[in-house]
């Protein structure tokens, strides 16, 4: 599909249409501050000229460890506009994990805030990065070249973010195009390493178009997303939605009901975006039924149930909902607005224009007739380049023809619609975080008295999921399960750490295959029945 002319296909270019035809309007409000299209373009142009003056260039690779707000979006835009690559930094990683994104990305240039949210990213820094008190480039991380922090806390050999753009650097021109990587999306899977998924401007750029036309927004309107930049959820179908249709990006640092209730109230918001968990949290809160909400519509990545009462209860009569994953710059498939509310809550939804869907089967490798379940493939302009440095995995995902496979569950009805089924691969989904089993049993087994560890997911009231691991101990040695989930929770972003634990003399007698692998499906079920137990008077 040619989408040239359609919409702006690069994030330089999407913030200077917006500038141009709504320079007052607002572009971001939070906590950090409020700026508006024309200060926001401005704040770019500095922003990148400071880069280019940081020695900056095409296709360098520039890591971000930032809440949500304007200087987020500002760096984003600016370092996409050199031809250069974000890497956003998941700010609920813990340092051994920041470590590695860094690391495998080869990221030259940092920027990070010193604390935020009660966590100590320069106490992080220093020690994942010794050299960041004397010089850099460090031995731990040795393409890091720069550092820069926003602020107080600024180790020797950082800058701080009032230092960086005091640089004198004169005007520098944007010389992106649709086809450079704008995000490294790094992103949990099957094994224990997250991947670096590349992602162009284009794909992002068109698939935020597409988004927020069938969301419904429009110049002027106010969309809610504490959904986080560092996530595609965040950086495509919030900031780069809002850039592509004018509209008014109101966010958090972190989502809480009760004030995303009053902002949503007190900002006049007319959408907002969530997922089973979000939308979960804000129909529960008692503080709902005294809030003068004017809400149009939303985006909801969630069941019909949940769908129809944010529809009722929310007052989103176009609430729209979605289907995507990170490698598909991320979405898929999306309802309109404009659709009868029966085929938008039942979550029917039409593949993004110039998309290709098929069904498989997994078993035959055959496409499905309509109406059954199979795996989910999916070809065309939003779909990714590969992982980055990561050419088997790239290979697994991506057929020669170019054919993503998703390892996701749905169906297409005879109309075209696809219907997510749910999630084939054994990704946990906690709220709105992708947690990998693998990744969590990598950590377990570091533990001393732990032989062996498998994590599956149960269900959660608040969550939807969260892990449960067993872990067999290594002979002779005697552990208390509170033991060893202390010891994993600091060694784990909080989302990841397990919530329950038991351990067993075995997986014979739960399920194995026949070459010795954990029946991953079985020990859910084994797991659920053990929590339905322990919950029963």
């Amino acid at each position: 599909m040619n989408l040239t002319g359609l919409c702006p296909l690069t994030a330089d270019a999407a913030l200077r249409r917006a500038a141009a035809v709504g320079a007052d309007v607002q572009a971001v409000v939070s906590r950090q501050g409020d700026i508006t299209y024309a200060e926001l373009d401005a704040e770019v142009a500095a922003v990148r000229a400071a880069l280019s003056a940081a020695g900056v260039r095409r296709g360098d690779h520039v890591a971000v460890c930032l809440g949500n707000g304007p200087r987020w979006v500002a760096l984003f835009v600016a370092i996409g506009s050199l031809g250069a690559v974000t890497v956003p930094v998941n700010t609920r990683l813990r340092a051994d994990e920041i470590a590695y994104v860094l690391r495998q990305s080869r990221a030259s240039l940092l920027f990070t805030a010193d604390r935020f949210l009660n966590v100590d990213f320069i106490a992080m820094l220093r020690q994942i990065c010794p050299g960041a008190d004397a010089s850099l480039p460090d031995p731990a991380l040795p393409d890091l070249r720069e550092v820069v922090v926003l602020g107080e806390d600024v180790p020797a050999a950082a800058r701080s973010w009032t230092a960086f753009l005091a640089e004198p650097s004169p005007p520098v021109p944007p010389c992106s195009s649709p086809d450079d990587v704008l995000l490294i999306q790094y992103t949990s899977g099957t094994t224990s390493y997250p991947k670096g998924v590349l992602l162009t401007h284009r794909s992002m750029c068109a698939d935020a178009f597409f988004s927020g036309a069938r969301l419904g927004l429009r110049a002027g309107d106010r969309f809610h997303s504490a959904r986080p930049f560092f996530h595609a959820a965040g950086s495509t179908l919030s900031v780069l939605a809002c850039l592509q249709h004018t509209a008014t990006l109101v966010t958090m640092d972190r989502f809480e009901a009760g004030e995303a209730l009053r902002l949503m109230e007190e900002e006049r918001c007319t959408h907002f975006s969530g997922n089973d968990t979000i939308a979960l949290m804000l129909l529960d809160h008692p503080d709902l039924s005294r809030r003068r909400l004017r809400l149009r519509g939303a985006w909801l990545a969630a069941s019909p149930a949940i769908v129809r009462r944010a529809i009722d209860e929310l007052g989103a009569a176009e609430c729209v909902v979605g289907y995507g994953l990170s490698e598909a710059s991320p979405n898929v498939a999306q309802s309109a607005w404009w659709e009868p509310e029966d085929v938008r809550a039942s979550g029917r939804m039409l593949p993004e224009p110039g998309v290709e869907v098929r069904i498989r089967a997994p078993e035959t490798g055959l496409d499905v007739p309509p109406g059954e379940a199979g795996e989910i493939l999916v070809r065309g302009w939003n779909v990714m380049r590969g992982y980055f440095a990561m050419p088997e995995e790239t290979a697994k995902a991506l057929s020669p023809d170019g054919w993503l496979s998703t390892g996701d569950l749905g169906r297409l009805g005879p109309d075209g619609r696809l219907e997510f089924v749910g999630r084939a691969k054994d990704i946990i989904r906690v709220g709105g975080e992708n947690v990998a089993p693998a990744e969590v049993e990598d950590v377990l087994i570091d533990h001393p008295k732990v032989r062996q560890a498998a994590v599956v997911g149960v269900p959660d009231a608040r969550l939807i999921e969260v892990p449960f691991a067993f872990v067999v101990l290594t002979e002779g040695c005697e552990a208390d399960p509170e033991e060893i989930l202390a010891w994993a929770s600091g060694r784990l972003a909080r989302f990841k750490a397990p919530r329950h634990l038991r351990v067993v003399a075995g997986f014979e007698e739960i399920g194995m295959t026949a070459s010795s692998k954990v029946q991953k499906r079985h020990l859910a079920e084994h797991a659920r029945r053990l929590l339905e137990s322990a919950e029963a008077p």
